[in-house]
């Protein structure tokens, strides 16, 4: 954990944690730049999440992911909404650690799923997001949970309600 009150905010967890709308919220908050690592590998690429997977695989992508990450936590301080899936990486757990405070906005598949719909635009979860969220669950928990310097549990909680939490044990773990 970086306690440094100029370092930035990272917001990690599964897709349809909330992470792109309680860090716009929270950047807002705090007055910050907001950056969303997944809008970056779009911006970077020329191509949505879904065109990626589609044209050059999950390995581009992820290539992709750990490029927009480490763009992300360039100065100046900011609120970073980091891609679900960037975990993964050993070298993107280092960096998220030397980078600043990581809050894990965990919440329960079943809220994942509520949350996900059909899953459209999301290729990793065809053809059953339930099922999907559950077996991508057990793989990412021990991930975030090792990153996490701070957890707030999502499920049943508002976007504003969670933003409340992570200002609070964000000012906490500083």
């Amino acid at each position: 954990m970086v306690t440094d009150a100029d370092a930035h905010l990272l917001l990690v967890g599964m897709m349809g944690a909330g992470k792109s709308t309680v860090g716009r919220i929270v950047a807002e908050r705090l007055g910050r730049p907001y950056r969303d690592s997944d809008a970056m590998v779009e911006e970077a690429t020329g191509r949505s999440v879904p065109e990626l997977f589609a044209a050059e695989g999950e390995a581009a992508f992820r290539a992709a992911e750990s490029q927009a990450l480490r763009t992300a936590v360039s100065p100046p301080p900011a609120v970073i909404s980091v891609a679900g899936g960037a975990v993964l990486d050993p070298a993107n757990r280092v960096l998220l650690a030397e980078s600043g405070t990581v809050v894990w906005l965990r919440a329960e598949p079943s809220t994942l799923a509520a949350r996900v719909g059909d899953g459209t635009g999301r290729p990793l979860l065809a053809p059953d997001p339930t099922a999907a969220l559950i077996e991508l669950d057990a793989v990412r928990r021990p991930l975030y949970a090792e990153v996490a310097d701070e957890v707030v549990d999502v499920d049943g909680l508002e976007a504003a309600q969670v933003a409340e939490v992570v200002l609070f044990v964000a000012a906490v773990a500083r």
